[in-house]
Parts: structure tokens; sequence; C-alpha cells
């Protein structure tokens, strides 16, 4: 969201059960979906993170 010009950066925190593969993707303003480098594994399309 913008206010006033400025970005104002975002998060979200989730509880995830431990011992299973979760896929997720980032998305930012416009539809624009984009991946996290420190993810587990990338499948092109999504991240994946182990727990």
């Amino acid at each position: 969201m913008t206010r006033g010009g400025l970005q104002r950066p975002r998060a979200a925190s989730v509880a995830l059960p431990t011992h299973s593969t979760h896929t997720f993707r980032y998305l930012a303003a416009g539809d624009y979906g984009f991946d996290d480098n420190d993810a587990d594994h990338h499948d092109g399309t999504n991240n994946h993170l182990h727990t």
C-alpha cells in the first residue's frame, strides 16, 4: 500500500506444522509474484519450505 508516495513494508507470521513441506509465493503490487532466495527449494513456480 502506498501512502503519500512511500512504500511501507509488510510482514506476516504463520505457525506451520513440523516435518512437512509448505509451498508459498510472495505477491507484490500488480499481481507480480517473486521468489525467496533463501527458500529450501524452488520448482520454477513456487518456493518450498521444509519444517
